[in-house]
């Protein structure tokens, strides 16, 4: 059975910094894609950022660039969002989702399996 798990959310002030983890399980983590998404209080969910776990690249949304990075522990079968300068336009339920077809994509999508979501609250 496909899992994840997502941790890490918090308060912090604009400014500031966290650092998402997503702990996954139940499938090959080498062919699998990992995602991170958002829904902040009356929007869509979208898509933040990627990682294929075939080659390492990654795909960011235009409001995160150079702001958040996505990494993955291949031991730990664990993807991580670390999220610097945060913005009070980035409080959202933060989720994290596999693409069993490792497709670079940030788009919900296309992504099949869905962790639960962990708050991130950004105050100005």
């Amino acid at each position: 059975e496909v899992q994840l798990q997502a941790s890490g959310g918090g308060s912090v002030q604009a400014g500031g910094s966290l650092t998402l983890s997503c702990v996954t399980s139940g499938f090959t983590f080498a062919d699998y894609g990992i995602g991170w998404f958002r829904q902040g209080p009356g929007k869509e969910r979208e898509g933040v950022s990627s990682i294929s776990g075939g080659d390492n690249s990654t795909n960011h949304a235009e409001s995160v660039k150079g702001r958040f990075t996505i990494y993955q522990d291949n031991a730990k079968a664990t993807v991580y969002l670390q999220m610097n300068n945060l913005k009070p336009e980035d409080t959202a339920v933060y989720y994290c989702a596999a693409d069993p077809f490792d497709q670079g994509s940030i788009t919900v999508g296309k992504f099949d399996y869905w962790g639960q979501g962990t708050q991130v609250t950004v105050s100005s």
